[in-house]
């Protein structure tokens, strides 16, 4: 049964639009790691197992690509999730005290008071947030790190349009002696292609996150950073034990594309986003940051509030709407282009998108649109900006 389930799923979702915004899809090769022998093995750093020279090497190689990519001193590949990498960085500072993005606005809620923060005794401060710039607000961001001095302050956030003000943040924090760190789960690879902010160069001590959305890896997590490597001791044994090496081959092979091809790719995704963007808005469907050019980055945010009003219906009526006509999207009003620009869409496809979303916001028979996003996805089912295989 298990494997009809499977088969099923696979089918279904090859002739999808795929429009969420966390989530991507690996090239051929990655495939190929994650399936490999590596996934029955392990290593450790006592040496405690023979037979893992080759694995060794991998890792070896794999953090040697991630600080190539990421531009830093030192990677560490053996989180098993962006969540994990978060937990390793909150257990540094247990009993103490720090600052992010509500969860209400935004933020990760995996870091919000009453999730991680409050099993390791952390008191949580949520930074100021501008909702029509879908940002923190700077200037109550800044007051707030001077007044409470948290020893650690996350940037990032689950919803990101726009790039955050690492630099003056970075300055007041260690003024203060705290500690900075970005959560780049969602936008990692535009990272990778120099395509968004570079979290490091503008002064974040620590880099860390989930490498399958922009970052078209396997699902799993890294950490980047030029300093405070003190986050590394709270890996093994205090958060992981089996780092899951099939995994870090495919991770691997996903960087070795980026620094190939992570710019071209990179620069596609901003630019399918905009165009998608700008269409839906000309279509009459109400987006956040218009002021801002709506979007940075592989996000485009509805504005779930203002679409209820102007049309009568929740967007999580379109959403539901548009699965059953194979263009998925998630129900909090994040549309993403990640997915649909690696499987090698542009712009034009965009304006087909748009299309499709508007004929469903009208109400156009299910079943019409689901036939024009099949044919649309027919010509696009093989990978892009990746190795061949």
């Amino acid at each position: 049964m298990i494997e009809e389930l499977v088969r099923k799923h696979e089918e279904w979702r090859s002739n999808c639009i795929n429009l969420i915004p966390s989530e991507n899809a690996m090239s051929p090769k990655a495939h190929t790691a994650l399936n490999s022998d590596l996934g029955h093995r392990y290593t450790s750093p006592d040496k405690f197992y023979t037979g893992t020279k080759y694995i060794d090497q991998i890792i070896e190689e794999g953090e040697r690509l991630a600080k190539e990519v990421f531009r830093c001193k030192f990677a560490d590949l053996r989180p098993l999730s962006g969540h994990v990498a978060d937990l390793a960085l909150l257990m540094a500072f247990r009993g103490k005290s720090m600052a992010c993005v509500n969860d209400l606005e935004g933020g990760y809620p995996g870091i919000s008071k009453d999730n991680a923060p409050s099993v390791l005794g952390i008191k949580v401060h949520y930074l100021p947030y501008n909702q029509e710039e879908a940002n923190i607000d700077l200037e109550g961001s800044i007051e707030l790190i001077e007044e409470k001095k948290p020893e650690l302050i996350i940037l990032g956030a689950s919803f990101i349009p726009m790039p955050y003000p690492v630099r003056e943040i970075s300055e007041a924090a260690h003024k203060v002696g705290a500690v900075v760190a970005y959560d780049a789960s969602h936008v990692m690879g535009l990272i990778a292609g120099k395509r968004f902010q570079q979290p490091l160069a503008e002064g974040a001590d620590i880099m860390m996150g989930s490498t399958h959305k922009t970052l078209p890896g396997p699902q799993g997590g890294i950490i980047l950073g030029n300093s405070f490597q003190e986050i590394r001791e709270h890996l093994l044994f205090k958060t992981i034990d089996n780092a899951h090496f099939h995994r870090i081959a495919a991770l691997a092979v996903t960087l070795e594309e980026m620094k190939e091809f992570g710019e071209a790719y990179a620069d596609q995704i901003v630019k399918n986003s905009k165009k998608l963007a700008s269409l839906m808005d000309e279509g009459g469907i109400p987006l956040k940051c218009k002021n801002k050019g709506f979007t940075e980055s592989h996000q485009i945010l509805v504005n779930t509030y203002e679409f209820q009003i102007t049309y009568g219906k929740p967007w999580v009526d379109i959403v539901n709407y548009l699965e059953e006509a194979n263009v998925i999207m998630d129900r909090a009003g994040r549309i993403g282009t990640c997915e649909v620009t690696r499987m090698g869409m542009k712009e034009k496809e965009m304006e087909k998108i748009c299309e499709l979303i508007i004929k469903a916001v009208k109400g156009e028979e299910k079943g019409k649109i689901k036939k024009e996003a099949v044919e649309l996805k027919s010509k696009f089912k093989k990978v892009r900006y990746c190795f061949e295989n």
